[in-house]
């Protein structure tokens, strides 16, 4: 485990992501789980879980760390935001995010920036957002969750407000990959787990057919305390914490997709499958 005092350097962790994450710009565009079809009539909404949290965010300023390439951004203005700036670290991702804005029709009000939550803060303009917004695949990217927090801390305007959804770290232990006897998901990465995990994964969550070349890619585990503890030490208020027995994407094999899109345990709900957080800037 690392030395606090003497942190390891993130430089090679940071290439080989951002080397992953570019490639997949290609490999994602146009597949099912991020179709154009309803951003292209002006009609995109978010997952069922984010809808039901958000309430309306007509005339609100957001601001979308890891972005990818922007489809939930430009997602939040069709649903009435005001204006909402999109934040990715992989520059083939915000090429693609603003191509899409400005075929979409919505340039006018969706800005893209090439920067890592870690240095982010020198690139967001500060106290100039409504409501941030995280979701899904996000954090178990990032070495240091309190870099991540303080950079929602600075976005946000006072009274402003953090959306945060995510798979739950307690289903983070498991993975289709390592299968108990009865074909269920097996453990996988331990809870309290530090140290960083390298995998070697030439498989894409959206694209079945996807070949990576770029297959090595990063990720840390951070606990529901790790998560918590980052937004209080930002000066960020817990005003809610849910944890919810679907997620937006099959997770696991064996999984079963509701007609709300969503996906849950076959039979008894084993564990929590999602976490959200609102939290709120004094």
């Amino acid at each position: 485990m690392s030395n606090a005092a003497n942190p390891p350097d993130m430089a090679p962790y940071l290439a080989l992501n951002r080397a992953n994450w570019d490639e997949r710009v290609g490999v994602h565009m146009g597949t099912r789980m991020y179709d154009l079809s309803d951003h292209r009539r002006g009609e995109a909404r978010l997952a069922p879980i984010e809808m039901a949290a958000l309430g309306d965010v007509s005339g609100l300023d957001v601001f979308h760390p890891q972005c990818h390439f922007g489809l939930d951004t430009m997602a939040l203005l069709q649903m009435g935001a005001k204006s909402a700036l999109g934040l990715d670290f992989s520059g083939k991702a915000i090429a693609a995010a603003r191509d899409l804005a400005t075929e979409f029709g919505l340039a006018d009000r969706a800005q893209f920036v090439e920067a890592t939550v870690q240095d982010g803060i020198d690139h967001v303009p500060p106290g100039a957002f409504d409501l941030a917004f995280v979701t899904w695949g996000t954090i178990y990217w990032l070495p240091d969750l309190n870099a991540w927090a303080r950079l929602i801390a600075h976005a946000l305007r006072p009274g402003g407000r953090l959306y945060f959804a995510d798979g739950h770290p307690a289903m983070l232990v498991l993975d289709d990959s390592t299968p108990f006897a009865d074909g269920t998901p097996g453990y996988f990465v331990p809870y309290f787990h530090k140290d960083p995990f390298i995998f070697d994964d030439p498989g894409d969550y959206a694209n079945e057919t996807a070949v990576l070349k770029n297959s090595k890619t990063c990720e840390w585990m951070h606990t529901v305390s790790d998560i918590v503890m980052a937004l209080i030490n930002a000066g960020l208020r817990i005003e809610t914490l849910h944890e919810h027995d679907a997620i937006p994407w099959q997770a696991f094999s064996c999984l079963v997709r509701g007609e709300d899109r969503l996906y849950r345990w076959p039979d008894k709900a084993w564990l929590p499958l999602a976490l959200s957080i609102s939290a709120r800037k004094a």
